[in-house]
């Protein structure tokens, strides 16, 4: 099988992922093999591929948006059928005694395990992973439309429900990728007013077409002040302009696993009255399982741009310089080479 490794973290731009002939892997135990589809580009993938985020495993494959067949069980693993279509998402493992597993906070999890980063992921004809942190993907998506559900889905939606927005209420977005768009979709379905900041002119126009009530630059300053914001991009530097556009009573959410230094904030100017700020840290299983139903629902119709397997050192450069509306999504064509 392909694979797209990498070894030592490097500028994209070098092209550190480097395509590799693997054999199949074999599923242990609890573990399903999947013939991968697709796979999502997202912003972590790159964040690992540079060194922003400490190499833990090496070499790795990276990837965790992953959409394919069941090809195989080991002994134990009865979720799936072969043929059955399922997602691997960002968590692949929790210890489940922890007081965060037994709290339903497993996001949290001290020995928290992610695909792509401790495991290998789904930039690869075929992934392995225990079954019980595999998703049933919904009819109703595409494999390329599925995938970005998978992270850039998950997220904002626990972004979303971390700033907690009232219904009728006003969220102001940071930062236009893969997350926001999806997120968009979700707030607009609910009713939700919506103010996009971002600095590319393709994805500004994306949120207009999507429903969005206001856009501008990440510098301007939103028509009304917010009842909730996520700051999608992972820069420290909005973190205060965020909190001037926020409602007294308001929540910002900061949803990367990875941000530049944020400057000194101004306790009057920006967090008196009780406005308050919050991370989003990986997602539960219960996360998943209501995105992918409620973006089923609506339908969310996610935009994607396609790559074949091979361009997975293109994709991320282009999604680090802003190269694309929506997001990115590797495919593997048939998946079947060994």
């Amino acid at each position: 099988m392909r694979a797209l490794v990498l070894s030592v973290p490097a500028p994209i731009e070098g092209g550190p992922l480097r395509c590799e002939t693997r054999p199949v892997p074999s599923p242990n135990a609890g573990e399903i093999l999947v013939r991968v589809s697709a796979c999502g580009v997202c912003r972590t993938d790159l964040h690992i591929v540079e060194g922003e985020l400490p190499l833990v495993s090496s070499p790795i494959v990276p990837g965790h948006q992953v959409v394919g067949r069941v090809e195989s069980a080991g002994g134990g693993a009865t979720r799936f059928r072969p043929g059955e279509r399922v997602g691997l998402a960002w968590l692949r493992g929790t210890c489940g005694a922890c007081a965060p597993c037994r709290r339903g906070r497993e996001n949290l999890c001290e020995r928290a395990v992610f695909t792509g980063y401790h495991a290998d992921g789904g930039f690869a004809d075929y992934a392995v992973a225990p079954e019980a942190f595999a998703y049933a993907i919904p009819p109703a998506f595409s494999d390329a439309e599925a995938a970005p559900l998978l992270c850039a889905g998950i997220i904002g939606y626990r972004a979303l429900k971390r700033c907690a927005v009232p219904a009728g209420g006003r969220l102001g977005i940071y930062g236009f990728g893969a997350s926001a768009h999806v997120t968009l979709q979700v707030a607009r379905a609910r009713g939700l007013d919506v103010f996009v900041c971002t600095r590319e002119p393709s994805h500004r126009e994306l949120a207009r077409r999507l429903g969005a009530a206001w856009v501008g630059d990440v510098g301007d300053a939103m028509p009304l002040p917010t009842d909730g914001t996520i700051l999608f991009a992972p820069v420290g530097e909005l973190v205060p302009l965020a909190l001037r556009n926020l409602a007294r009573g308001g929540t910002l959410a900061l949803a990367g696993i990875y941000m530049t230094p944020v400057p000194a904030l101004e306790y009057e100017r920006d967090l008196f009255y009780e406005r308050s700020v919050t991370s989003v840290t990986a997602n539960t299983r219960a996360d998943g399982a209501e995105l992918l139903a409620e973006a089923a629902r609506i339908p969310i119709r996610p935009a994607t741009t396609t790559f074949p397997l091979e361009d997975a050192n293109r994709a991320l450069a282009l999604l680090k310089r802003g190269g694309f509306a929506g997001a990115g999504v590797l495919l593997t064509g048939e998946g079947s080479r060994v």
